[in-house]
């Protein structure tokens, strides 16, 4: 099993299809993407327990009030099997994905480009799978601990790995299209939701009988489905051959050309155990970091906050302010409709932004796309401020669809930045430990709008009026990310791989040696065939599926 899953087996021999890995990515990238769709599971687990009435128990943090007691009450909730648990307990795993996730891509991805996208996928899928059918027993048994563990921490590790493994092997398929290529695999990590919440629905309300809520045999199912796709999509992956270029393409051999892009397009390779010590790495840490905190801490908080600031004109009831209407359940439910409605609306935008975005970098280049994000995001967030004001509800949703495919944008056009500075031998592991940006923003952009919104509710502002100078605020952020980027300069020559330290690097057998020759002499192999039909309706259909199921929720928001 080692020997088959080793990085020499996967090398492409003549004639393979380049067209065959993008799917591949994609069915890794839609079963781990289930991440940021796990909220789905929150309500039904806040009732898993009910008593012989029929009634659910209360929770492990009823009548806890400051942050304190909440925190005390949640250790207690990690062991008790008496009480039911809060949105606060289970929010922690959902902080643990995105922790973990970046800290295991920096901590394996050096791993990953010694061992190779394949080993990489199935150990991916262990521990995604393994990690869902241990939090399916932790329900079955009521130990949140088990969740914590399970899907949070080795489930984590499991979206680190399965995160970067296509990111160097589609990079250096595509090396003429970078961007499209890595915006194809990352686009199925926000569309991982699309698809894994609604089936979770449906699968969820088979299950649920009136004392039990389906949720423990809904994760068992996702899990055996998931471990399909994702070993589909670890086994059909391969690497190209050293030397192999797609048919008609020249690379370019200097960085003296006359388009401006391509001068920020390194044609040697920068060591992972240097690339952290290039100013370059820092600042594009910095670029994704702001610009993945601006986005993400207004995207987490985007049902209230157009609730809170619409109220009643949401429902065609402008007199009502949601003073008003969050004491009434049924205008609170009402409006909770359209808040949902936007949240997939803006999910749409986030997945479809990724392949957009970074396709549309090939041709603009790395670094003037990231200035087009920060530019127009903040100047978007400036709008949505007066929006706010101007209670146009057409400016908000249009300025946060935007900038939502934006964020997406910016996580697919990342990995090809990264190929363009450093080079592609390691870009899986640079591209893994940039991934710690993400963590950091994780924190940051939720903590910085939560903390304002409840400041500012505190300071007894209207409801009304508390978003508008928030937007302000991730408008900042953006202009930070913007300095970043401009500072962004090619990587100074003494950073490059010689020639020798690159041969050292990639150790071949004579076999492999005689593949890599017979690659580079093969013919075209960008055409249409039977199998990369078969392989792309494995993952298309699910995603048509998805955002078909997407649209339709969102049709009340233009109601």
């Amino acid at each position: 099993m080692t020997s088959f899953l080793a990085k020499e087996r996967t090398i492409a021999g003549p004639g393979f299809n380049r067209w065959l890995v993008p799917p591949a990515a994609l069915g890794i990238h839609l079963c781990i993407g289930m991440a940021y769709g796990f909220s789905v599971f929150w309500k039904p687990l806040q009732n898993a327990l009910v008593g012989a009435d029929g009634v659910p128990l209360e929770s492990c943090s009823e009548g806890a009030v400051t942050f304190s007691e909440k925190l005390a009450d949640t250790v207690r909730a990690l062991y008790a099997t008496d009480c039911n648990w809060t949105q606060f307990d289970l929010g922690w795993m959902y902080t643990l994905f995105f922790l973990v996730l970046g800290a295991a891509a920096a901590l394996w991805g050096g791993w990953l480009e010694r061992s190779g996208p394949r080993k990489a996928g199935v150990v991916a899928m262990l521990c995604w799978c393994g990690g869902l059918l241990i939090s399916a027993y932790g329900v079955y048994v009521h130990q949140l601990w088990l969740l914590w563990l399970g899907s949070g921490l080795i489930g984590g590790i499991g979206l680190g790995l399965g995160y970067i493994s296509p990111v160097s092997t589609l990079i250096k398929w595509f090396p003429d299209r970078r961007g499209l290529a890595t915006g194809m695999a990352i686009m199925g990590f926000g569309g991982g939701a699309m698809i894994g919440s609604p089936l979770a629905t449906v699968l969820m309300s088979t299950f649920e009988t009136s004392h039990d809520r389906g949720v423990w045999q809904t994760l068992i199912v996702m899990a055996a489905i998931y471990a399909v796709f994702m070993l589909f999509g670890a086994l059909l992956y391969r690497v190209p051959a050293p030397g192999w270029r797609p048919s008609g393409w020249t690379p370019p051999t200097t960085l003296d050309q006359p388009v401006a892009r391509d001068r920020m397009v390194a044609h040697r390779h920068v060591h992972l155990r240097n690339a952290h010590k290039t100013p370059q790495f820092w600042l594009v840490w910095i670029v994704l970091c702001m610009n993945v905190s601006a986005g993400i801490g207004i995207i987490g908080a985007a049902a209230p906050m157009l609730q809170e600031t619409f109220g009643g004109a949401l429902i065609e009831r402008p007199d009502l302010g949601w003073a008003d209407i969050r004491i009434d359940e049924a205008l609170r439910n009402s409006t909770a409709v359209i808040g949902a409605s936007f949240v997939g609306l803006i999910s749409l935008f986030n997945i479809f932004g990724r392949i957009v975005w970074a396709s549309y970098s090939d041709k603009l280049g790395r670094k003037a796309t990231y200035h087009v994000f920060f530019v127009l995001g903040g100047a978007l967030y400036v709008l949505a401020h007066f929006g706010a004001d101007w209670k146009s509800l057409a400016v908000l949703v249009i300025a946060f669809c935007v900038i939502a495919s934006m964020y997406g944008g910016g996580f697919a056009t990342i990995p090809a930045y990264l190929a363009d500075l450093f080079g592609t031998q390691f870009v899986g592991a640079i591209h893994g430990r940039l991934l710690t940006a993400w963590s950091t923003a994780g924190i940051i952009g939720p903590v910085v709008v939560n903390y304002l919104h409840d400041i500012r509710l505190e300071q007894n502002i209207p409801f009304d009026q508390i978003y508008s100078p928030i937007f302000l605020v991730l408008a900042c952020m953006l202009f930070i990310g913007f300095i970043a980027n401009l500072l962004v300069r090619p990587v100074a020559d003494k950073w490059f791989m010689t020639e020798q330290e690159l041969r050292a690097e990639r150790p071949q057998t004579l076999a492999v040696q005689q593949v890599a020759d017979a690659s580079v002499a093969s013919a075209d192999t960008q055409g249409l065939s039977l199998g990369v039909v078969i392989a792309w309706s494995a993952v298309g259909i699910p995603l048509a599926w998805g955002t078909w199921i997407t649209v339709t929720k969102a049709l009340p928001l233009f109601g």
